[in-house]
């Protein structure tokens, strides 16, 4: 089925979360090690992006590196860094030309200083663009980003500049690392595993989930456009009755 030309243009989601899973045991499959399964997964991040610029969805966030992916063997943490900082200089080109603006959000101070300053000379060079924003969860824990969201308020009420009346879930969602970017509508895992593994918990309250069956360097943006598809054609109730929408 084709679905991108059954897709309502007027009903798209409009933050695309997406947990890169399964490019390891791709790799194994083929008989290769994983960071050959890393090393294509670029592939399917320049497919899904290029599809929503193509679309319309004009926010995408990608978990690219947790802050439990840091207890991986060092020789595949380290390749992980260098796909990173490789990828993000080989594909300017592509967020230029998709008029694509590049952002991220994590404990980034954690990354290698050479990755550090690829990654925000990337971001230099796109922060212009606006048809489409990418964020990079790097070194990214959501348990960790709420603590820290927390901490903060904390602080600020300690300091009596804040009492605790003045704690909504607005001012919480101001002090989390995604503070600007709207609540994810849809999120997509590859690799057929069903879970979030601490993945934006406070965002995705009301984020509809699709779980596929395909490894990550699988996916294209056919299968992008088959899960917005799909996610028009779920209810959206938060928390009312289908006579209420």
């Amino acid at each position: 089925m084709d679905f991108k030309n059954i897709i309502n243009k007027d009903n798209l989601p409009q933050h695309i979360a997406i947990i890169m899973d399964g490019n390891g045991r791709w790799a194994r499959e083929k008989g290769e090690d994983r960071v050959f399964g890393h090393q294509n997964g670029v592939n399917s991040v320049r497919e899904t992006l290029e599809g929503c610029v193509e679309i319309g969805v004009p926010f995408v966030t990608l978990y690219a590196f947790s802050t439990e992916n840091w207890n991986r063997p060092k020789e595949e943490v380290q390749a992980l860094m260098e796909i990173l900082v490789h990828s993000l200089s080989t594909e300017v080109e592509t967020f230029k030309k998709n008029r694509v603006k590049l952002h991220a959000v994590g404990n980034i101070d954690d990354l290698p200083a050479h990755c550090q300053r690829t990654l925000q000379e990337t971001i230099d060079q796109t922060e212009d663009h606006a048809v489409c924003t990418l964020t990079l969860a790097l070194s990214y824990g959501a348990r960790a980003e709420i603590l820290q969201a927390t901490k903060k308020i904390a602080q600020r009420v300690q300091n009596g500049e804040l009492a605790t009346t003045d704690i909504t879930e607005e001012l919480f969602s101001e002090n989390l690392y995604t503070t600007g970017l709207p609540d994810p509508d849809l999120m997509i895992r590859t690799s057929g595993e069903q879970r979030i593994s601490n993945f934006m918990l406070w965002q995705m309250a009301y984020t509809e989930f699709a779980f596929l069956p395909i490894m990550w360097p699988e996916f294209t943006r056919d299968n992008l456009y088959e899960c917005i598809y799909n996610y028009q054609n779920r209810e959206r109730r938060f928390g009312k009755i289908s006579e209420q929408l």
